[in-house]
């Protein structure tokens, strides 16, 4: 007779915690809040989004801003702690709209500084590239009806963009055509939409 394995990983404290009491629980969330910064941020995303505030968002947002222009010194430009800023905030809201702007946020500091500090190489412009299509996507997969809110700030980042090398400039041209000729119907581009409550530029000055 083959003896029953015993529960490991996730199903193991699933089934511990399906005994336990609220203030148990409860106590457990604070423990797991108190524990690393990044669990707290996590916590706060999560019931931020369902509360509808934007103090959290703003937190996630200073940490993709803080490659780039940090408050002191040169942006040390570790993307990849930029984007994980943005994969957290996601999973931990599920906020579409957040994500999409700090996605729109994340391109908008990488061409600013592209265009401020000159030609860097052919990696950064992927991960801008990569960043962009994650947004397009997004938008036109769950996020049509926010396009609008957004439109103004992809349309002035794909001027910004229009002479950056490494085939960028035309990268993003071709993705916000897309964009325009699925999601802006007959509206002018010259004069996007400007949506009640839309966020502001995000790029920090340097």
């Amino acid at each position: 007779m083959t003896p029953e394995k015993t529960p490991t990983g996730w199903l193991a404290i699933r089934r511990q915690l399906e005994d336990w009491t609220k203030p148990a629980l409860v106590a457990l969330v604070k423990d797991l809040y108190e524990a690393t910064p990044e669990f707290r941020d996590f916590l706060q995303a999560r019931f931020a989004a369902e509360a509808g505030g934007g103090a959290v968002l703003e937190k996630y947002r200073d940490k993709i801003v803080e490659q780039f222009y940090p408050r002191r010194g040169y942006g040390k430009l570790k993307l990849a702690e930029a984007r994980k800023a943005i994969r957290d905030y996601r999973k931990a809201s599920g906020d579409v709209a957040g994500t999409i702007d700090l996605m729109l946020a994340y391109v908008e500091n990488g061409t600013e500084f592209a265009r401020e500090f000159g030609d860097i190489n052919e990696a950064y412009y992927n991960s801008m590239e990569s960043v962009l299509d994650e947004m397009v996507k997004l938008l036109l997969k769950e996020g049509a009806e926010l396009y609008p809110r957004f439109r103004e700030r992809i349309l002035d980042v794909e001027t910004k963009a229009n002479h950056i090398g490494w085939g960028y400039g035309d990268y993003l041209q071709e993705q916000v055509s897309l964009l325009e000729t699925e999601l802006a119907g007959d509206e002018n581009p010259a004069e996007p939409d400007k949506a009640e409550g839309g966020p502001t530029e995000t790029v920090a000055p340097s």
